[in-house]
């Protein structure tokens, strides 16, 4: 459950960069938690026409992003469980049915609780500045916190998409924020 006063608000018009950027994070963290917030295994199976995307699909995808961006590119540690191997980067797409909704729920919020943290201390030593550890091989170098930040909005701005369409196939629920059906 989504644990602070209606973090998926808009962040403050007039803000400094970090407070803006972290902001609109924190709203797409929200909005895809609602998103995906009770429902049960079923749910978490669903899919829309002919896609394979499901919410539970996209959960376990988010929080292999959110760990690989923030844990693996920019701090440069070595990938740990269930992230270690390469080969499994494309199984987050598709959860093993014996992960139930709450371990799948679990790992996305173990990720994005591992990565606010991460986020916090670069922040507090380098600003948006700090720049990733092992360069990345699609021609922007070593991209700094900054560029993961906005990579990070963009992704779960994307996938939103899919959810929207999700969540509304399962049980008609609609709209930008709770409360707006």
């Amino acid at each position: 459950m989504i644990e602070e006063s209606q973090p998926w608000k808009w962040p403050p018009g007039t803000a400094d960069e970090a407070t803006v950027l972290l902001g609109f994070l924190e709203r797409q963290r929200a909005l895809f938690e609602w998103k995906t917030d009770g429902l049960d295994a079923a749910g978490m199976q669903a899919t829309v026409g002919a896609s394979a995307i499901t919410l539970g699909g996209l959960l376990k995808h988010l929080a292999h992003s959110e760990y690989h961006w923030f844990s693996t590119y920019l701090t440069g540690d070595e990938p740990q469980p269930p992230w270690e191997a390469p080969e499994s980067w494309g199984e987050d797409w598709q959860p093993a049915t014996n992960e139930s909704p709450d371990q799948l729920r679990g790992l996305w919020q173990d990720s994005v609780a591992r990565s606010r943290s991460t986020i916090a201390r670069q922040v507090a030593s380098d600003g948006l500045d700090a720049a990733s550890r092992p360069p990345w091989n699609e021609g922007i170098g070593s991209p700094n916190l900054r560029w993961i930040v906005c990579h990070m909005i963009e992704e779960y701005a994307r996938h939103l998409g899919h959810a929207d369409l999700l969540r509304e196939s399962i049980d008609g629920a609609v709209g930008e924020e709770p409360g707006s059906d």
